[in-house]
């Protein structure tokens, strides 16, 4: 009690907002308020993590949610984040960024959006709102060794940025272009 931690083990949940974290073990950390009582601050998730609500969801191994800056960052050999058109996974770590509305994935990271995939060392998705709730990622940037699978195309570059709606991926730096025995190189690609 001194400390203001809540310690909760075995199948640990804890929901607010429309948003559920399950996991082995739940530890929230609060701090008194200026006219009494106390707030949430920090939420730490160990084992198993789960985090979901009605449109998206992330599991991983462990994750830690700053409820101050809303910033969730979620570790795992294998962190995987859904919504129902797209899934961003990662082999070491993803950052959820609530007001920005933006997860970043590190680590052999990959993005699939209706039959398209995306993959890089880093990726950073941005989300926007559906009409009717809920969000979709509309713009994926994604940084070294970049490479995009569209169809027979294979494509590898440095960086490169992909816009959702329009299906046009813009790359740069060391692109290679590749359709069957074709092969196409340059600085930038816009496809």
């Amino acid at each position: 009690k001194d400390k203001k931690i809540l310690i909760a083990s075995g199948n640990a949940k804890a929901s607010r907002d429309g948003v559920t974290v399950e996991a082995h073990v739940l530890r929230a950390y609060y701090r008194k308020k200026a006219g009494g009582g106390t707030a949430l601050t920090r939420l730490d998730a160990s084992g198993s993590v789960r985090i979901y609500s009605n449109e998206e969801s992330i599991i991983g191994q462990s994750a830690v949610f700053d409820l101050e800056k809303a910033i969730f960052i979620i570790n795992g050999k294998k962190v995987i984040y859904q919504t129902s058109n797209s899934t961003i996974t990662a082999n070491q770590q993803m950052e959820y960024w609530e007001r920005q509305r933006m997860a970043i994935a590190r680590g052999d990271a990959v993005a699939v959006n209706e039959g398209k995939t995306i993959s890089a060392d880093v990726l950073k998705a941005l989300f926007a709102k559906k009409k009717g709730g809920g969000s979709e990622v509309y713009l994926v940037e994604a940084f070294d060794n970049v490479f995009i699978a569209s169809g027979q195309d294979k494509l590898r570059a440095d960086r490169g940025i992909y816009r959702v709606k329009s299906g046009i991926a813009t790359l740069t730096r060391n692109v290679t272009i590749t359709r069957g025995k074709n092969i196409l190189t340059g600085d930038k690609a816009k496809i």
